[in-house]
């Protein structure tokens, strides 16, 4: 019978591939950890594709804040990725609030309102992947934290690489992540985006979005050397950020049938980041 985290180890293989992989480079006796914190963000970050409309969506979401707050004991116990997850908060002495952030800021997904601001959005990218980022370090530091702003700045970094790629997706239900400043400085129009067209100053909008994210790669690659080897593995998938927007610049580039990098050159990218850390954060 598959126990707990084999079933969050088989959900992250599946659902989350690169982390998955990246977990592979720490050390054996945290994965278990590594995978059940992950199987719970996959929980959280598809809960916009399972649910469809947003009160059931809410009502998901509701169910995982009182499972954390412990209002759920008995649930979250035939619950294989809340128990795995609830075994490695007590395992490592890690408090929920952080988590319970990253919920609520999720909520934004449930919904079809647009990111306002590149604030905005670097916010929303902090209590959705700081989370991650410091208890995942956490648990490979044994309890000790990372340089803040390295983790702040490795969150905007993977948020934005990410929405780039997922433009297609988030366009065929009406979502915009790409900041409305940003498109007002160049006159986008958001129903022009959803319509497909693509056009100089979307390009020129998106090019921007790129610098943004470059920018953030920057400010952690200064920071590397502060930062204990230990909890590398926790930010190899960073190391896909950068070869991902390089892809962007290429010829022929379309916005909306942006392919990823194939499979076998992800896994060489995060081997090589492993190797060499500071290939992580290289633009």
């Amino acid at each position: 019978m598959q126990t707990n985290f084999e079933h969050c180890a088989a959900l992250v293989r599946e659902a989350d591939r690169d982390r998955y992989l990246a977990t592979l480079f720490a050390p054996a006796e945290h994965r278990d950890a590594l995978f059940a914190l992950y199987a719970f963000n996959v929980e959280i970050a598809r809960v916009r594709e399972l649910a469809r409309e947003p009160m059931p969506g809410e009502i998901r979401l509701q169910w995982w804040r009182e499972m954390l707050s412990g209002e759920r004991d008995g649930e979250a116990a035939a619950h294989p990725v809340a128990a795995a997850l609830q075994a490695a908060l007590e395992r490592y002495g890690f408090v929920a609030a952080p988590l319970l952030e990253l919920i609520d800021a999720r909520s934004f997904d449930l919904y079809d309102e647009p990111m306002v601001s590149v604030d905005d959005l670097e916010l929303y990218a902090i209590r959705t992947q700081s989370p991650l980022f410091a208890m995942a370090a956490g648990i490979l530091g044994q309890g000790s934290a990372p340089p803040e702003t390295f983790t702040l700045n490795a969150s905007a970094a993977t948020t934005i690489g990410r929405i780039l790629s997922d433009l297609p997706r988030h366009v065929a239900r009406r979502q915009l992540y790409v900041p409305l400043d940003v498109l007002g400085r160049h006159g986008v129009n958001r129903e022009d985006i959803f319509a497909r067209q693509i056009s100089g100053p979307l390009r020129a909008a998106l090019s921007d979005m790129r610098d943004i994210a470059r920018q953030h790669l920057e400010k952690a690659q200064a920071s590397l050397q502060s930062a204990s080897p230990q909890i590398l593995p926790a930010f190899l998938p960073v190391a896909l950020i950068g070869p991902q927007l390089r892809r962007m610049e290429r010829a022929g580039y379309e916005p909306f049938q942006f392919e990823l990098l194939p499979a076998w050159r992800r896994q060489w990218l995060l081997w090589r980041a492993a190797r060499n850390p500071k290939r992580i954060f290289l633009r």
